[in-house]
């Protein structure tokens, strides 16, 4: 098929590939434009941006497509399909009715739940045991149309929102080719009303741990915001980033660190802290990070509101 392909950010980048591969012919590649970033603040262009002018393909950036001339360029192209992907840009319903099969999205949750900007994160920090990737027809609510096809995997225990990451973008692209080769026989299925919920985007005001919080809680906020931003707390005035953890028994006050591989007592139970990262360092293993910072039980992590 002739495609647009609409996406920003690294986990946009293996769907591209595998358009590709698959043998589309990609008439235009839409992404962010460059930010600001870096020490200089000189202007960086997205990872899809990169990849995209690395395959020789054509580029475009525009800050919005509310313009009756974007619209018109983008009509241009003459595209059966955009496929789009975490690409940040509302889509006016003259670009979502362009293509000749429509605009497919796809999204990192099994819809109808966390409909949003930031379902993998949501996800494992409300618990969930399973997750996905839908295939979904675009129209003009948020992440509201039909789905094509549906993906399921379950999220292992210790499993942090980086690594999630990684193997949603696998299964996106996986599904999305998948989802073309059978687009004259899919059916789309309208999202049931029921079990509708969002994954509002993370503030940093959420990444301050709790102690207080049954450690289930305090685990899933760990690797639900791990890379990014980061669980915190604070010891003796330093903060510490939380990268990975798992669940474990103990218990003590919430905060104290209960043995020489930090297992941290929380309001009930305890988690063990498996990855760390101190302020202006780097990410380290917990026997790594300890040999840097002595932490001996009896410590204790102060509290906070997350």
């Amino acid at each position: 098929m002739r495609v647009a392909f609409m996406g920003t950010p690294e986990f946009s980048v293996p769907v591209l590939d595998a358009l590709v591969e698959a043998g589309h012919e990609i008439a235009a590649v839409y992404c962010q434009p460059p930010r600001p970033a870096g020490r200089g603040k000189k202007d960086r262009p997205t990872p899809v941006q990169a990849r995209a002018e690395a395959l020789g393909l054509l580029v475009r950036h525009p800050e919005t497509l509310r313009g009756v001339a974007e619209q018109a360029a983008f009509a241009a192209l003459g595209v059966d399909v955009a496929v789009v992907v975490a690409y940040g840009l509302i889509l006016p319903q003259a670009v979502l009715d362009a293509p000749k099969r429509g605009c497919l999205n796809i999204h990192a949750s099994l819809l109808p739940r966390w409909r949003g900007a930031a379902p993998i994160h949501r996800a494992i920090m409300a618990g969930d045991a399973v997750t996905g990737i839908c295939i979904m027809q675009m129209e003009a609510g948020l992440d509201t149309g039909p789905v094509l096809l549906r993906r399921e995997t379950e999220i292992g225990a210790e499993e942090t929102t980086g690594a999630l990451h990684d193997r949603l973008s696998r299964m996106g692209a996986e599904a999305i080719v998948a989802a073309l080769d059978r687009l004259d026989t899919l059916q789309p299925v309208s999202q049931p009303e029921a079990g509708v919920t969002y994954a509002a985007k993370i503030d940093k005001s959420e990444a301050r741990i709790d102690w207080t919080c049954p450690a289930r809680v305090v685990d899933a906020q760990i690797r639900g915001l791990s890379p990014f931003p980061g669980a915190w707390s604070e010891v003796d005035g330093q903060r510490i980033k939380f990268l990975a953890s798992t669940l474990a028994e103990g218990a003590g006050a919430p905060g104290e660190v209960l043995d020489d591989d930090l297992r941290i007592a929380c309001g009930t139970g305890a988690v063990r802290v498996l990855r760390l990262q101190r302020a202006g360092r780097g990410a380290q293993d917990v026997s790594e990070f300890l040999r840097g910072l002595a932490l001996p039980p009896g410590t204790c992590f102060e509290n906070g509101k997350g």
